[in-house]
């Protein structure tokens, strides 16, 4: 009886000494995630930090080091970004502006280590880019959001990137030739910040915008309503987030336009059928249309709560709604897919096919 009772005993010291032997081991598991990722969260934020720096400086040299160019992926990934530094310093001549700078917050949604010292990481991006006039020293800020896939090799302190892909908000504009600018931007210099006042209608739809956006200026917030649905994976957000805006400006639901049960009629998420019911329906009407160079002056009289309607090869692929204007009185719009807050209108809608719809919503 007492052998029994003593074996008992001993395998109770067993379990438990296993029991323990798990739990510390489990720990030490989480505690080295936990670093593991606190160190890859560090190494991107000082990789973006140091990539927006050279697409400030236009640093094309410092940009490469990042990347290997003898594999295919990653030499495209690297021609990208000096597209990208391009462009941005097309539209800045035309624009007649300085970028100041460019601050990337970050948010890890997912590591997954490869072979190598390799990692697989998806992360939410969220962008501040603040900018002044070339006669005006008063500064802009606009921010952009989008999701990066990377794979990343990190050996030694150094950082490699092997993949990197991402909706970038300035794609459809990378391949735009030199503007010819001097006109435009000798225009833009010369406007002045206009006198408005908006009133309760406009002021909850402005707020409604700039908090749903999915872009939180100087922060990682990227939020989308919950209530209602997102369909960016089904072509596309922008139309129902717009008309999101609208709703909370007052505008009632009607049986053309409307949104219930996770659902939307055509007119409330189709970017086409959203713009020609406005139109239509006299809830807003035309300022103007055209190509940039034809309604650039006009565009100036766009206000809060109106938008802008893009048209590619004849037919309408996206909707930004108008949430702020710069300091020289340039319409700042707000939108999903790519999802922008209070991003100059044309910025990545520069190519020479795009025609520009301007509207007016009369609230």
């Amino acid at each position: 009886m007492k052998k029994l009772k003593s074996n008992k005993i001993n395998l109770l010291i067993v379990f438990c000494i296993i029991t323990m032997f798990i739990f510390i081991s489990y720990n030490r598991y989480v505690l080295a995630t936990i670093n593991n990722d606190e160190e890859i969260l560090f190494v991107l934020e000082e990789f973006f930090t140091n990539k927006n720096n050279c697409i400030l400086s236009k640093d094309l040299e410092g940009l490469e080091s990042f990347y290997n160019l003898d594999n295919k992926i990653s030499r495209w990934a690297y021609e990208t970004e000096v597209q990208k530094i391009n462009y941005l310093d097309n539209w800045s001549s035309k624009q007649g502006i300085n970028f100041n700078n460019i601050k990337s917050n970050i948010k890890i949604n997912n590591v997954k280590s490869k072979a190598n010292n390799v990692y697989s990481i998806i992360c939410s991006i969220s962008t501040d880019v603040t900018y002044n006039y070339l006669n005006d020293s008063t500064e802009n800020t606009f921010g952009l959001a989008s999701v990066h896939y990377l794979d990343l090799k990190i050996e030694n302190d150094n950082l490699t990137i092997l993949k990197e892909w991402y909706a970038d908000p300035l794609v459809d504009s990378l391949d735009l030739k030199k503007i010819k600018a001097d006109n435009i931007q000798e225009f833009i210099l010369a406007q002045k910040y206009p006198n408005f006042i908006l009133n309760e209608r406009l002021e909850k739809a402005m707020d409604y915008a700039h908090s749903y956006c999915g872009v939180s200026l100087n922060g990682s917030d990227f939020k989308y309503n919950s209530d209602y649905k997102d369909f960016n994976s089904q072509g596309g957000d922008c139309a129902n987030f717009a008309s999101q805006i609208l709703h909370e400006g007052g505008f009632k639901k009607n049986s053309i336009w409307n949104y219930s049960a996770g659902s939307g009629t055509k007119a409330w998420v189709n970017a086409q059928a959203f713009k020609n019911y406005m139109v239509n329906s006299g809830r807003g009407n035309y300022i103007c249309k055209g190509k940039y160079e034809n309604i650039y002056k006009d565009a100036f009289k766009l206000r809060p709560g109106d938008f802008v309607a893009y048209e590619d090869k004849g037919k309408i692929t996206h909707i930004s709604t108008v949430t702020g204007l710069d300091s020289k009185g340039y319409p700042l719009v707000t939108c999903h897919n790519a999802d922008r807050l209070l991003v100059p209108y044309d910025l990545g809608w520069s190519n020479s096919n795009i025609v520009f719809h301007l509207i007016h919503v009369n609230y």
